[in-house]
């Protein structure tokens, strides 16, 4: 079974998203089931996970209600206030909704909060608690900016479950690896974080990029993680900036080509089954 471990939805006709800004005008439109359906279909992908785009329970609400109704969403990563107190008896209110059953992690856009130790904080580490005693992932939303503080927080957590998205989005385009390599190799020793492959295409170049390009980064991540902690995901739509759906799982593909038959299988499908439980 390959498994799309990160993909959203979105509908700016209804709903504002501070962060689709000018720049990404190519993506500011409706994105539902019914566009990603063939998609996996015709790349023989036979489960997803729907990650939250916005700060909203609404959202995650929504996001559990359509996971019930599309055979190919097996899990819902949402969104919850995490400095709120009372964030456990709003994870059971989810759980309790159409879908709840979906709900598999939670996820807040830390990379836009102003302070980069925002994951240090007693009350998001509260929340982050009350998250994993709900048996859920939290996914960590990172750029190498928080990925000190990320490591922190992991490391103090041994119990709870961590994936960070998208390799921390390594400055691909920039070309300057050697912080970003540093902050990776942190984590070597923190079993209870795995990494999504991710999001890569639209760290490099969106016109000229190769799969080359991408590749140190990944051979640094399997070289430090190891590929049974290593997950892959499309990013679709936001992908669509630097490449269509099946480019972008081809290139996934050839980037691990030196794995085993064993090693890809665990990166495409089984580590996401197992860290989410699917």
């Amino acid at each position: 079974m390959i498994v799309d471990a990160h993909h959203h939805f979105w509908d700016p006709r209804r709903v504002d998203y501070p962060w689709l800004t000018d720049d990404l005008a190519v993506i500011r439109r409706p994105f539902e089931a019914a566009d990603l359906a063939p998609l996996v279909a015709a790349e023989g992908i036979e489960a997803t996970i729907l990650v939250q785009t916005r700060s909203s329970l609404e959202e995650t609400r929504e996001f559990l209600a359509t996971a019930a109704s599309v055979r190919f969403i097996r899990g819902v990563i949402g969104w919850v206030d995490l400095t709120d107190p009372g964030v456990g008896d709003t994870i059971a209110v989810l759980r309790e909704a159409p879908g709840g059953d979906l709900l598999v992690g939670i996820r807040h856009q830390v990379h836009d909060e102003p302070d980069p130790a925002w994951l240090l904080r007693d009350d998001v580490r509260r929340g982050i608690a009350a998250v994993a005693r709900a048996g859920l992932v939290y996914d960590l939303l990172v750029r190498p900016r928080e990925l000190a503080a990320a490591a922190e927080l992991v490391a103090s957590m041994p119990d709870a479950r961590f994936v960070v998205d998208h390799l921390a989005k390594p400055p691909i385009r920039d070309g300057t690896p050697e912080a970003w390599a540093r902050l990776v190799a942190s984590f070597r020793d923190l079993p209870n974080a795995s990494w999504k492959l991710s999001g890569l295409v639209t760290e490099a170049d969106w016109e000229r990029w190769m799969p080359g390009d991408l590749t140190p980064y990944v051979d640094h991540a399997l070289a430090v993680l190891g590929p049974d902690r290593l997950i892959f995901g499309s990013d679709w739509p936001v992908c669509l900036l630097a490449a269509p759906y099946e480019r972008v799982l081809a290139t996934a593909r050839t980037v691990t080509a030196g794995l085993s038959d064993a090693e890809r299988a665990a990166v495409f499908g089984g580590n996401a089954r197992m860290v989410y439980g699917l």
